[in-house]
């Protein structure tokens, strides 16, 4: 007995409905990035109020003082330089997750279309293929916003840390 496009159906509405998702996805890992950037402002900006300090008085003092600042502000600097370079990927990877959800939403839709089209018809190997496909891209995409998210969040730690280390130190 042949399998037919109505036994794989549920399939098909299944994987339009994820792919569809897809398009959502770029909420995961967007929030990570726009706390990336936020906790690094906020972190020049308290440098910066760090550098200015009053409250040190002699010679002695703002010198240790500045020395200490310029030792954060060169791990920040640092910090950020590493940053900055993941950003270009950070925004490849953002765009490449829109060409997955477009593909896959496109590509499920039709074939929910198709399927509906030809309910008792045989699938073949080629349909097969392509629902397989569809869900690829939902994979791809789930896949490049967690690594998206989790590298942004393992950046703003990093600058956490740096941050509660000048509170405590300068």
């Amino acid at each position: 007995m042949a399998v037919t496009w109505g036994d794989f159906q549920a399939v098909v509405q299944l994987s339009a409905g994820l792919n569809v998702a897809i398009l959502s996805f770029v909420d995961i890992s967007l929030p990570a990035i726009k706390e990336r950037r936020r906790v690094f402002a906020k972190a020049r900006q308290e440098l910066e109020i760090h550098r200015k300090n009053p409250h040190k008085r002699t010679t002695e003092e703002k010198e240790t003082h500045a020395e200490a600042v310029g030792e954060i502000d060169r791990k920040l600097f640092d910090l950020w330089q590493e940053t900055s370079a993941f950003e270009n990927i950070e925004d490849s990877l953002m765009k490449s997750t829109g060409v997955f959800g477009f593909f896959g939403a496109v590509l499920s839709v039709t074939l929910l279309w198709y399927s509906a089209l030809h309910y008792n018809d045989a699938i073949r190997l080629t349909g097969e293929v392509l629902i397989v496909v569809s869900f690829c891209s939902l994979i791809g995409a789930f896949l490049i916003n967690f690594f998206t998210a989790s590298k942004a969040s393992h950046y703003a730690k990093q600058c956490n840390t740096l941050r509660e280390h000048m509170r405590r130190h300068l």
